[in-house]
């Protein structure tokens, strides 16, 4: 299948779906991190608009649609627009003329301006040492299936995993890349994305 895998620059989804034989391309306005040779330097809608796909995993940017930030929209003049910019723009994404299409973010503005989810995820299901509530909206694809789970520490009668500390913040400190390592997606969901989609 030719796959576009929209808003990525980490290239895990996209080397998890050539790995298997697949015609993926990431696409993004920034550079790709890995190798560039399959990454479209561009708009992500010019993209799946402009040319045909079979398939499209579109991770748009969530930092004025996740429910975490939501509370700021009152406290900071222009954020809300900022965030219904965001959201019209995950529209689109979803709107897209692709067959298959994947839309994941995290709990928030998506799940009430649009509609709940179809799946919601955790990276600990899939092998990884991990908690990220991840939500996916699917489009002709089936819900994913876990394939492996992580046990967790348990710290006074709670789960936690790696990347949280003990009162279940994430670990990753103020910098200006957090929300480029936090957005990443985790290799053992990229991995089940491709053998379980990439079967279609």
């Amino acid at each position: 299948m030719r796959i576009l895998v929209a808003c990525e620059t980490s290239a895990t989804v996209r080397n998890a779906f050539r790995a298997v034989g697949h015609d993926a391309w990431s696409c993004d306005l920034l550079p790709c991190e890995g190798d560039p040779t399959w990454h479209i330097e561009g708009g992500a809608l010019e993209t799946a608009y402009g040319q045909t796909w079979d398939m499209m995993i579109a991770h748009p940017p969530c930092t004025y649609l996740c429910a975490s930030g939501l509370h700021w929209n009152k406290r900071r003049p222009g954020r809300a627009t900022l965030t219904q910019e965001a959201l019209e723009f995950a529209m689109h994404l979803a709107k897209a003329p692709i067959p298959l299409i994947a839309l994941e973010n995290p709990i928030g503005r998506l799940n009430t301006a649009w509609r709940k989810p179809d799946q919601i995820i955790q990276p600990h299901d899939f092998g990884e040492d991990a908690s990220k509530a991840t939500c996916l909206w699917l489009k002709g694809l089936e819900p994913l299936k876990a394939t492996s789970y992580v046990q967790p520490r348990m710290v006074n009668g709670r789960p936690r995993w790696e990347n949280q500390t003990d009162s279940g913040q994430n670990r990753l400190g103020p910098s200006q890349n957090r929300w480029k390592e936090r957005s990443k997606t985790y290799q053992g969901i990229a991995n089940a994305m491709a053998a379980q989609w990439g079967n279609l």
